[in-house]
């Protein structure tokens, strides 16, 4: 019968201390596997690892982590995991260099999501990114509004790189602060400029007036269009 909470089994489980410092070995083994891969690869962080890569990379944690703590895994088979991936790794690159269409298959294509200072809806539809997400990158590089935006590629890398209006040329529009900050209305409080929260477009509304979106023609909410300039 199991004792629950029993600390000798939760911790330790008649694991000995010899058994500890293989684990420790064979640990230093696979942190340093992993290091050579990437290495050898010639990434130089994270975030420029295409979805093959990351492939690679959670096949070698998942080598990584049996062969540091189960007994019955030995080292040798582990290495070949490794050289394996290491040799089809650079197969692939090897392909890739060598045929766009195989490189745009693997990889992806940049993708452009804003464009004049309002969302490219053909492109938000097909990604798998909610517009509160594309907010917060934006947020997070200093972007109050997407009138301040003249161009916004997402990367294949999931980063977004900004193209910036000139301070004299930003238009109104549509607020990327987060809900506590934009008021969403289906009726204009009063006379005012206000952006389609579907894709940005800036519309005149009066006081009391509904409407859907002439643009996108699906939405019928609104917030009030901003056009500060940006802080730099």
């Amino acid at each position: 019968m199991v004792t629950p909470f029993d600390p000798a089994r939760l911790f330790f489980n008649d694991v000995s201390f010899a058994f500890l410092s293989e684990v420790a070995l064979r640990t230093a083994f696979a942190y340093i596997a992993v290091f050579l891969f990437l290495k050898f690869s010639g990434r130089r962080g994270v975030r420029q690892l295409s979805l093959f890569e990351l492939v690679v990379i959670l096949t070698l944690g998942s080598a990584a982590g049996d062969v540091s703590f189960y007994e019955d895994v030995p080292v040798v088979p582990v290495a070949m995991v490794f050289t394996t991936l290491l040799i089809l790794y650079r197969l692939t690159t090897f392909v890739i260099a060598r045929s766009k269409r195989i490189e745009a298959w693997m990889d992806g294509k940049p993708v452009t999501v804003i464009e004049d200072g309002l969302y490219k809806l053909d492109s938000l539809e097909g990604l798998n990114m909610s517009s509160s997400e594309l907010f917060m990158e934006l947020r997070q590089k200093g972007v109050e509004h997407l009138g301040q935006v003249r161009l916004a590629i997402l990367e294949t890398d999931g980063d977004v790189s900004l193209y910036f209006f000139e301070p004299e040329d930003v238009r109104p529009g549509l607020s990327v602060l987060p809900p506590a900050h934009r008021k969403v209305v289906e009726e204009a409080p009063s006379n005012g400029l206000y952006c389609c929260i579907r894709c940005g477009l800036p519309t005149q509304l009066q006081a009391g007036q509904r409407g859907t979106c002439s643009r996108c023609k699906k939405s019928d909410r609104w917030t009030e269009a901003l056009s500060r300039q940006r802080v730099q």
